[in-house]
């Protein structure tokens, strides 16, 4: 059964209907089932229809609304026979259907009389949903529904066309949830449980609730192994041996067996992945099993696997993992940032990551083929920093997990664009270009309750040239993909889709230049992410050329640099005069009570002191390198800020499993008395950030 962080859009749903002798569901004996299917959000497989004989004559009036009667259904199986069918055809999926708590209630008693096991399936109601999703409908009859969203319905009052109409207003219904923030199965229930004066009138007329189960990961799953969400491929992998494309079979073996590894890389060092090779001992094996003893005097480009499957050296170990099980290899190549081979990994090497049961995200997103691929895939991003969080990561560990997620989520939305593009007439790329994420993405300081942050740098072209048009529509499609699968739009339009937010390099050091000429914080507002700069999709270098370049035109500039702090704000403090919290409904947003504030510090001061880092710890870390400040006070602040992650996160996973959408905003009624003391030690250090950030900017 899916749990409540399942998006909607990726729901395994059975969308089903009923026909019966009656209205009223104590007494009503079924004449007809059906069903159709939504997998990963698309109307998928055969529909099921049965009809049923009831052992009771159908009435007139019921007859009168869906034309079945009693010969019609007088060699149909009784209800005992067709619902096992029915209930394989189901599958354990979320079950949706319209006011789907009488159909419930009607099966129940089907069930009860034949002697057969009832257990009310997890479920949505498109009848609660439309009044959630519009709560100002004056009717929210199918028909009126239908009519609202433009869905076309056929076959009325009978079971396979009233599921399918069912199944086109759920689909039609969840862009409508999203502008009301309802993303998840959880989220729904929550919605759906608020409209008590219309479950009331359906527990009267003696319908079964219709309300999904509050379903959450739990410990029952295997443990997740934590090792490979803490190390990256560049931590464990070995020297890359190199090898020429010439050399023989046997001189490969020889070099391998001196140096007791498995692997060579053939080609030159310093070369991309699309033109190296790799020979294994494997490779080697089967070039003898075919040609004998004459296949050593051959070279090894004969035997060699070509392209190099590899992942990045920032690349947490968990996607080496499921890259190795998913394209059934043993050896990866691990690269820089230019995409050159700088390192090798074995299966030899991984042997310490047991729990692939746990390596639930892997390359999942990386893979994604669809939308509705990424948003399942998406919906696995709660579950596993549950699991993590439990196992003991701190809070910075797992968002530097679900960071690296955010940036695989951008590049496959700026894949599956292109190919958009492509089919729309639109053509290719016109140049290279950099799909990068900026703020938190690009610092690895992601949590569970963020929006986009992204920007495009393309290689040539006016910012009014046709280059940019084409990169105009790139970013809208993004934004777009992204939005839907559950990574909201910025509020604050740092999005690709916008003007400000994409360009060439002269473009975009023409920007540069302006913002370190302003006077006046107004008009930095957002400009400090872009200091947070990192390449997800497309031609790395573009990027960290123009990252690069900006921290060196912007080392020194004080003013500058204390302009983007004051555009930042205050700290909201979190402590009245006695020390004691400062709640708002209970809760303190600690992102504006600290944790902004300390990002914001060490951008601005690694921006002044050229500490070309973008996470918040390792500039704070530069800057005590540089003997800057007092040491006490910055590690005071790393330690703060590893805080605030902690109970932020904390407080999302346990918001997202109740249906809350996540927030900075964290519940001081759940902590323990050790929580709290760390928060008021934590809040305490960001006290004096305003002085100690001034003091250090000059």
């Amino acid at each position: 059964m899916m749990d409540g962080t399942t998006p909607l859009i990726a729901l395994d749903a059975a969308v089903i209907d009923t026909e019966t002798t009656g209205l009223d569901p104590r007494s009503a004996r079924v004449v007809e089932l059906a069903m159709v299917r939504i997998t990963g959000g698309r109307l998928d497989g055969p529909s099921f229809r049965r009809l049923v004989n009831p052992g009771e004559p159908i009435p007139p009036t019921a007859k009168a609304v869906h034309g079945i009667d009693t010969a019609m259904v007088a060699d149909a199986p009784a209800f005992a026979a067709a619902w096992p069918e029915f209930l394989v055809a189901l599958s354990n999926a979320v079950v949706i259907g319209h006011t789907v708590g009488f159909d419930l209630a009607v099966l129940g008693r089907e069930c009860e009389r034949a002697g057969l096991a009832w257990r009310p399936p997890q479920t949505l109601d498109t009848r609660l949903l439309a009044e959630i999703a519009e709560p100002k409908l004056a009717d929210f009859s199918l028909e009126s529904l239908a009519s609202w969203l433009g869905v076309e319905i056929t076959d009325r009052h009978s079971a396979l066309g009233d599921a399918r109409a069912a199944a086109d207003i759920f689909r039609a219904l969840l862009p409508k949830l999203r502008e009301r923030n309802i993303r998840t199965l959880a989220e729904a229930a929550r919605a759906c449980r608020s409209l008590t004066s219309v479950l009331e009138q359906q527990h009267r007329a003696g319908w079964t609730e219709a309300v999904p189960a509050n379903e959450t990961a739990d410990g029952s799953r295997a443990r997740i192994d934590s090792y490979p969400y803490r190390h990256r491929a560049g931590d464990i992998m070995a020297t890359a041996r190199f090898i020429a494309p010439q050399v023989t079979i046997a001189d490969a073996l020889a070099e391998m067996t001196q140096r007791r590894i498995s692997s060579l890389f053939v080609g030159q060092s310093g070369t991309s992945t699309n033109d190296m090779g790799i020979i294994t001992e494997r490779d080697i094996l089967r070039a003898i099993a075919a040609d004998g003893g004459g296949a050593l005097a051959r070279p090894v480009a004969q035997a060699m696997s070509k392209p190099l499957a590899a992942v990045p050296a920032d690349a947490f170990a968990y996607l080496a993992v499921s890259r190795m099980n998913r394209l059934k290899v043993r050896h990866l190549g691990v690269t820089d940032e230019a995409g050159r081979v700088v390192g090798a990994l074995s299966a030899r090497d991984l042997l310490r990551l047991r729990a692939e049961g746990g390596l639930q995200l892997g390359d999942t997103i990386d893979q994604a083929q669809d939308v509705h691929d990424l948003g399942l895939a998406w919906g696995l991003a709660a579950r596993v920093a549950a699991d993590l969080t439990r196992e003991g990561l701190s809070g910075r560990e797992v968002a530097a997990v679900i960071s690296r997620e955010l940036g695989a989520m951008t590049h496959r939305a700026a894949v599956i664009a292109e190919s958009r593009m492509m089919e729309n007439g639109l053509g290719a790329p016109p140049c290279p270009y950099a799909f990068v994420v900026l703020g938190s993405g690009g610092r690895g300081e992601s949590l569970l309750a963020m929006d986009q942050d992204n920007a495009i740098v393309f290689a040539e072209g006016a910012p009014d040239g046709s280059e940019d048009r084409w990169f105009a529509a790139l970013g809208t499609h993004v934004a777009d993909i992204l939005h839907e699968v559950g990574v909201p739009y910025c509020s604050g339009g740092v999005m690709a889709k916008n003007a400000a937010w994409r360009g060439s390099p002269a473009t975009w050091r023409e920007r540069v230049r302006h913002w370190i000429g302003r006077s006046n914080p107004q008009d930095l507002l957002s400009v400090d992410i872009f200091f947070d700069l990192r390449a997800v999709h497309g031609d790395a270098n573009l990027a960290n050329a123009l990252w690069r370049e900006a921290f060196d035109r912007a080392a020194g500039e004080a003013a500058f640099a204390k302009l983007l702090a004051e555009a930042a704000g205050a700290v909201a403090p979190a402590l009245n005069w006695l020390g004691r919290f400062k709640t708002d409904n209970g809760r303190i947003d600690l992102k504006k009570a600290g944790l902004f504030g300390i990002v914001s510090t060490a951008r601005a001061l690694a921006i002044r002191h050229h500490i070309a880092e973008r996470a918040t710890a390792a500039r704070l870390a530069g800057i005590r390198e540089l003997g800057l400040g007092s040491a006490a006070d910055l590690d005071a602040l790393a330690d703060a800020q590893a805080t605030f992650l902690d109970l932020i996160l904390g407080q999302q996973i346990d918001d997202i499993a109740r249906g809350i959408p996540p927030s900075n905003r964290v519940e001081i009624r759940r902590l323990s008395g050790r929580e709290r003391t760390r928060l008021h030690d934590a809040l305490n250090a960001v006290a004096y950030l305003d002085e100690l950030r001034r003091d250090l900017l000059y």
